[in-house]
């Protein structure tokens, strides 16, 4: 069959479904031209919906124009976005969902002192202050960032491999999961302030995913200390899932025995499960996967297996369903 075609619609438009009918409930009396849109902000893919998208428009506002001149690049030579790309198009719901909000509301949050709890199924449980992590030893590591909502970045990260902090405290084998627990302020995140979702933010990972190489606490990015809009000041960064799985501004993490349910597995376990490895071939509910738009670039891009990742991380899975497992 054919793929359908469907007008470009803004990501940072894209409501998840779950959230849209919660809204639904509070309006009334709407034309049916507003419907309309509303169901096209819903389902249709401004990050590739159901079937394959149409290129953006060259007038789309949500597009930044085109940088040049950028030194940095992936291992595939595309170069690193732009200081000001990455710090103002952030996905942060305890912020706000708009997209193109967050740094400003996230501008003078408090990031320090700032600790980590780490316990669990561990020998030697401890409290980590950002000294500590930075005495591990940071690594600037490029990587591609894959949104669920078909948009790309190419980030410099600043971070410590967290295989050395999971190292640190010893786990026990019965340790089979790593759960990551992010801030929980609704005082001062008014996003946290929305029944919609189950706060705090609550992330997972397979213990071997978690201490594989590719897997970084984030600390900051370009060199600097990480901003708040993308996770300051310690954030997770697992470049071959989609970009919820990295949990931002994270204060504790546990190792487990059973598989952690997440925020996002608890909103919508049919649209988001507990793996979340990119994969082109498994789409997304309500839009494609094939292909991505990349921050900056005005064409979509073929989306590549684990996020170009495939020949670091693809033995993971070995013998799994990525289908059913997805």
């Amino acid at each position: 069959m054919k793929p359908r075609n469907y007008p470009h619609i803004p990501s940072s438009e894209i409501t998840p479904e779950h959230l849209y009918r919660s809204r639904r409930r509070f309006m009334k009396g709407a034309g049916a031209i507003a419907m309309a849109a509303l169901l096209a902000a819903c389902g249709v893919p401004g990050a590739g919906g159901s079937g394959a998208s149409s290129d953006p428009s060259p007038t789309d506002p949500d597009i930044p124009a085109p940088q040049a001149g950028n030194a940095l690049t992936d291992e595939f030579g595309a170069p690193a976005n732009t200081w000001d790309e990455i710090t103002h198009y952030n996905n942060f719901f305890e912020f706000t969902t708009d997209k193109t909000k967050v740094a400003k509301l996230a501008q003078d949050y408090p990031t320090e002192p700032w600790k980590v709890e780490v316990g669990g199924l561990v020998e030697n449980p401890r409290t980590f202050d950002l000294d500590d992590l930075r005495k591990m030893g940071e690594e600037e590591r490029i990587y591609r960032l894959r949104c669920v909502e078909a948009w790309s970045m190419v980030i410099p990260w600043l971070g410590v491999p967290l295989a050395k902090l999971l190292k640190a405290v010893q786990p026990l084998s019965k340790a089979k999961y790593v759960r990551f627990q992010a801030i929980f302020d609704p005082d001062r995140l008014p996003g946290q302030q929305s029944p919609v979702y189950q706060w705090p933010y609550i992330e997972g990972l397979r213990l071997d995913e978690a201490m594989h190489d590719l897997t970084l606490l984030g600390t900051g990015l370009y060199g600097k200390p990480m901003p708040m809009q993308n996770g300051a000041p310690v954030r997770l960064i697992v470049p071959w899932k989609y970009g919820f799985k990295s949990i931002k501004s994270i204060v504790k993490i546990d190792l487990v025995e059973e598989m952690p349910i997440s925020l996002w597995m608890a909103a919508a376990p049919n649209e988001y499960g507990f793996y979340a490895n990119v994969n082109p071939e498994v789409n997304h509910p309500r839009w494609s996967q094939r292909t991505e738009r990349r921050i900056g670039e005005r064409k979509r891009r073929e989306t590549l297996m684990f996020n170009g990742y495939a020949e670091q991380v693809a033995h993971l899975y070995a013998g799994m369903d990525l289908r059913k497992n997805f």
